[in-house]
């Protein structure tokens, strides 16, 4: 009788575009510490033929046991082009890992950082702020949610005391070096991640997936 355990799986979320050496870089160093990692860029995520981009990803936030993020300054990755005022599946996939509370590690990169903290600085403070901006044809950030998306993985909440927010841990990084040591340092100790999760998140996700905004 098979008595090991099942591999903690992982969900890479499925940003793509620009970082690719970055997510071939950490798919090989997450397999090698032990993962199972479902990585879009890598053709991993459980897919079903009878459901949509969406709501395969949205199923994989929920079923996973570890997300790892990462906010780029490209907003994209699975935006229906009728439909653009609608999120992402990357800012869906992240909206939903913080509903159900799933234990998350986040990159953000520099250029995300540094637009908004400079908008900030500017009076254009918040998504509300923002929304009298019009982005150029070609700038940093394609899309000024890239920087809601953001706020939102850091709990950027007026209502919310800094010292009462968690899992809002947001690692800035600037290369794939600066995110693949990132990613090595938190996840190598396969064993006190396994530890981790068992004491802390044992009785799984706390809600059902949804479909569409989480």
């Amino acid at each position: 009788m098979n008595n090991r355990k099942p591999k903690l799986t992982i969900l890479v979320s499925s940003t793509v575009y620009g970082i690719e050496e970055l997510l071939d870089r950490i798919y090989t160093l997450l397999t090698s510490y032990g993962y199972e990692v479902w990585m879009s860029h890598k053709g991993t995520v459980p897919v079903r033929s009878d459901r949509t981009a969406f709501e395969n990803c949205l199923t994989a936030v929920h079923e996973c046991d570890l997300f790892l993020g990462i906010i780029t300054p490209h907003y994209g990755s699975g935006q229906d082009p009728k439909k653009p005022d609608e999120p992402s599946i990357t800012h869906l996939e992240m909206r939903q890992a913080i509903r159900l509370k799933k234990p998350r590690w986040i990159l953000a990169h520099d250029h995300v950082v540094f637009a908004r903290s400079l908008l900030s600085s500017l009076g254009f403070k918040g998504a509300s702020g923002r929304k009298k901006l019009i982005l150029n044809k070609k700038p940093i950030l394609d899309d000024l949610r890239v920087l809601d998306l953001y706020e939102e993985a850091t709990i950027d909440a007026d209502a919310i005391p800094l010292a009462e927010r968690d899992g809002n841990w947001v690692q800035k990084f600037r290369n794939t070096e600066d995110g693949s040591l990132f990613v090595g340092s938190q996840f190598f100790r396969y064993q006190e991640v396994e530890r981790f999760i068992e004491e802390n998140f044992a009785s799984g996700s706390p809600l059902p997936p949804e479909g569409g905004e989480a």
